[in-house]
Order: C-alpha cells, then sequence, then structure tokens
C-alpha cells in the first residue's frame, strides 16, 4: 500500500482548474454599454486561491493552494462581485494570525477541521511551521505548512481511496511533501502576481478587468509542466498539445482577424473594450469530457468543442482530429475553433442573453470557413452526411423555417442525428442567405432583419420575440419564399 500511495502522488493526472462562473450585467447608457461580468465572491476566492489538483485512477485527489487572503465570511450568501472590486475588498492572512489560518483551511478542507490543528513529530526541515487539520478523519490528510523565507501559508490536502491505509499514506504524503529529494512540491507555486492597479484619481485602470481575467486563466494552469499559455491583446490560449505543435499559433493569429469579421457581420452597440476570450484546447478527448461534465453538458459528448457562457471559455479538444500538424486536421479543428469563437463573440456582443438556435448556429457554421468567396455555396449542403437538395427538397425546406426560426436551444437540439443536422443546415442557409441572397432582393426587404433583432433582443431578452420583431417588416412567406428562389437559383 506504501508503494500504491506513493506512486498515486508522484504519478496522478493534473486537472486544470475551473474558471469561476459569471454573470452578466449592463453598464453605461443606451450609447455606449459595456457587459460587467460579476462573480460570487467565494467561487472566485477558490479559483484564485487552489494552484492546482491531481486527481489518479483509484479517484485520490492531490490539491495545493496558497492561504493568502482570506474567504468571504459566509461562503453561502457571498455577495457578487466584479474582480476590481474583489482585489480591493480581499484582506490578507498575516502568517502570524493562526486563526486567518484555520479559517482558510476550512473552507478548502475537503472533511470537517477539528478546533485544534496538531503537529507531527518533528517539524521537517526548511519549513517554519506544519499543522495537520484532518483531525481524526482517515479518508484524507490536510495539512498547512509555511516554508521558511515565505510570508504565505500553503496548503495540501488528499483525499485517500477507499481501503488506503492511513498511516502508510501519511508517511508516502510526508516523504513526497517534505522529504529532501522532492522539495518542488513543497514550494513551487506562490501567490499570482498582482495586476490590479490604480490610476492617480482613484479609479481603476480600464483594462484592469481584463487584466486579472488574464491573470485568473493563467494560473489555472501554471502549475502544470505540459500546460502552456500563449497570450494576445484580447485572446488568451491554454493548451496542453505537444510543445512542436504549430496549431497554437494559427489559431492566436487567426482569432482576431475572424472576432473583427464577426464584429463587421452582426455589430452591435456594446463596446467590448474590456472584453478577453479564453480558449482552452485539450489534446484528450477524455479531459475534454471531464470539461462537459463540469459543465452540466454531459449531453453534448458528440461534439467536437464548446463556449462556456458560465465560465466564459472556448472549450475545444483534439481527440477527434488526430494531429494538428496534419493539413486535414488542422483545417477541421480550425473550423471548429472558428464555429464556437463566433459563439463567443455573439454571447459578449449581446450580453449573455440567450440568442435564436437559427442566427447563432447558422452563422457559426457561416464563419466556418472564413466565408470563403469562391466557395460554392450550393456545394455545402453536402457537409454532415447531407445530400444536396432537390427543387422539391427545398420546396418542402421552406414549409420547415417558420417553425426553425422559433426555435429554442431545447428544440434545435432535439432529435435524432438526421434532423438535428437538417437543422444546422437550415440555420446556415438561413445565414447565407442574408449575406449573400437578401441584398439583391428588389428593394432590400430585409436590410435591417439583423439591427431590428438585436434592438427588440436588448428590449426584450427573448429570442422569440426578437426573432417576431425582426421579420414582422418583410413577413415571414416573403422571407421563406426569397430564400427559396435564392437557393434554386445557387443549384
Amino acid at each position: 500500500m506504501l508503494l500504491a500511495a506513493a506512486v498515486s502522488l508522484l504519478f496522478t493526472s493534473p486537472v486544470p482548474l475551473d474558471m469561476p462562473r459569471a454573470e452578466a450585467y449592463l453598464s453605461g447608457d443606451s450609447s455606449r454599454r459595456r457587459l460587467v461580468d460579476r462573480y460570487d465572491k467565494f467561487d472566485l476566492w477558490v479559483s484564485r486561491t487552489v494552484d492546482g489538483r491531481w486527481i489518479d485512477d483509484d479517484g485520490r485527489e492531490f490539491r495545493l493552494a496558497h492561504l493568502d487572503t482570506l474567504p468571504p465570511r459566509d461562503p453561502a450568501q457571498s455577495q457578487n462581485t466584479t474582480r476590481v472590486e474583489y482585489m480591493d475588498s480581499s484582506r490578507r492572512i498575516d502568517r502570524r494570525d493562526k486563526d486567518a489560518v484555520r479559517t482558510a483551511v476550512a473552507a478548502l478542507s475537503p472533511v470537517e477541521t477539528p478546533e485544534k490543528e496538531t503537529r507531527p513529530r518533528r517539524l521537517p526541515r526548511g519549513f517554519k511551521d506544519v499543522d495537520y487539520w484532518q483531525g481524526t478523519n482517515k479518508s484524507a490528510i490536510v495539512c498547512a505548512y509555511l516554508p521558511e523565507n515565505s510570508q504565505v501559508w500553503r496548503l495540501a490536502t488528499w483525499q485517500l481511496a477507499e481501503g488506503d491505509d492511513f498511516g502508510e499514506c501519511l508517511d508516502a504524503f510526508e516523504d513526497e511533501l517534505f522529504g529532501d529529494e522532492a522539495p518542488a512540491f513543497a514550494g513551487a507555486w506562490e501567490a499570482p502576481p498582482e495586476v490590479h492597479r490604480r490610476k492617480r484619481d482613484g479609479k481603476p485602470k480600464a483594462d484592469a478587468e481584463r487584466e486579472l481575467l488574464r491573470a485568473d486563466a493563467r494560473h489555472s494552469v501554471a502549475a502544470y509542466a505540459n500546460w502552456h499559455v500563449t497570450d494576445s491583446t484580447e485572446f488568451t490560449v491554454l493548451d496542453d498539445l505537444p510543445p512542436t505543435s504549430t496549431f497554437v499559433t494559427t489559431i492566436t493569429n487567426d482569432m482576431p482577424r475572424m472576432r473583427r469579421k464577426y464584429a463587421d457581420t452582426l455589430p452591435t452597440h456594446i463596446d467590448g473594450s474590456n472584453v478577453l476570450c479564453v480558449a482552452r484546447i485539450f489534446a484528450d478527448r477524455e479531459e475534454y469530457l471531464d470539461a462537459l461534465a463540469a459543465d452540466g453538458l454531459s449531453d453534448m459528448a458528440w461534439s467536437g468543442a464548446y463556449w462556456s457562457t458560465a465560465r466564459r471559455e472556448l472549450v475545444a479538444h483534439l481527440g477527434g482530429y488526430a494531429t494538428p500538424d496534419d493539413a486535414y486536421a488542422a483545417g477541421a479543428l480550425l473550423r471548429t475553433i472558428r464555429h464556437e469563437a463566433f459563439h463567443q463573440y455573439l454571447s459578449y456582443a449581446t450580453a449573455m442573453i440567450p440568442t435564436s438556435p437559427w442566427l447563432n448556429e447558422g452563422y457559426a457554421q457561416f464563419f466556418e470557413d472564413d466565408d470563403d468567396p469562391e466557395c460554392r455555396y450550393a456545394g455545402k449542403w453536402e457537409l454532415r452526411n447531407m445530400a444536396r437538395p432537390s427543387p422539391e427538397d427545398l420546396e418542402r425546406f421552406s414549409l420547415l423555417l417558420p417553425g426553425l426560426v422559433m426555435m429554442d436551444y431545447t428544440e434545435f437540439y432535439a432529435g435524432t442525428d438526421d434532423e438535428r443536422n437538417l437543422k444546422y443546415r437550415l440555420a446556415w442557409s438561413i445565414a447565407v442567405f442574408l449575406e449573400k441572397g437578401a441584398p439583391k432582393v428588389r428593394h432590400d426587404p430585409f436590410k435591417d432583419v439583423k439591427k431590428d433583432y438585436f434592438t427588440a433582443l436588448f428590449e426584450t431578452r427573448d429570442m422569440r420575440r426578437a426573432t417576431e420583431a425582426a421579420l414582422r417588416g418583410p413577413g415571414m412567406d416573403k422571407f421563406a419564399g426569397e430564400w427559396l428562389a435564392f437557393w434554386k437559383s445557387a443549384q
């Protein structure tokens, strides 16, 4: 058992830390609105305090944290806050304040903490203090320690597997954490750098929220040697791809360019200058599935990427794309990233108000191939294993449009693979029609469809009412008829 415990500590799998869940608010007047993300204080505190997690095949979880700030007093009633407000209100922990240390330990401990800590039989070399906080509970080890030459307490917790011998596990834990051979576990991670600065007038810098988000994104993988961070002004990409891969460079250059295209095609009055788009790319499909499960999206296991509106992350994996340095695989993954990056853009551009799937999924597909002007749109019907439609098919599809544009996401994603694929293709065909066919219709009756949609969406916060408002002018019959004429002429 001793060997198994030691191996569990040394060779567990790193688990990237979850970004805190955000709620969107609008600030400013109608001429200049900005999206402001607010967070649960306790969730934000945990994401900034925990430095790393490792889990083995038997379910043992090893976790490291730094205890530099106090958690919110009542996690159950934690108020929403911005990152800047959180930084201003955070109370630092003095290393000599054992009550504050105990409060922070109790907030992160996987088991209930006792009133009084216990000490090791002898203090290991290189440490000012070491306390154990698991009490009589033998299912976990909870250890707070203060390295020499440090003002910050650290916390290591190890949840054990059923049947583990506690004494043997404790010996392995101490050898790993405090032994002379491997001291890195004990002191590898300091608190994240302070990036929040105020101007002389006392107001925060305009980009303070964005840079604090960037620091938190970097912190979520900083403890893992196999994860990398690539930054640009508007994007931060996190990945555990092989170091030889050039794919991240490709998407880091591609995403800002595509974001400008999204904004030019579907502009809104939301000021996005404070936005940072975070992308997390897993090399392994199983890690991606774990991320889906953590977001409550296990029913999307068929997907290759998704946009997490709650955590403000674009999440993707390479499991279904062979190697990213293979030209075909890289192209397929790039299309998927562009698709999800559009969802990301639209979420920010609408202040996280849910938009209709015909628009959201339709335009996401429209941009997959970078709106290639040389592409023959009729041929793209053949994607997703669909045959190019005949005139009779198009007649039948036009009758489905009134129902499709009023669907919510439950209705849109429902049905068999073939039924869902058809809905995706029809949504894409609407986007193509609005961009390529509608401007050529006499008197351009559809020129305000997108503008009217967004105006109504902000006023009503209802995707169906926004669709009704957007199509009220030309009428649904006119829309379906011109859609049909365009696609018949494209065959």
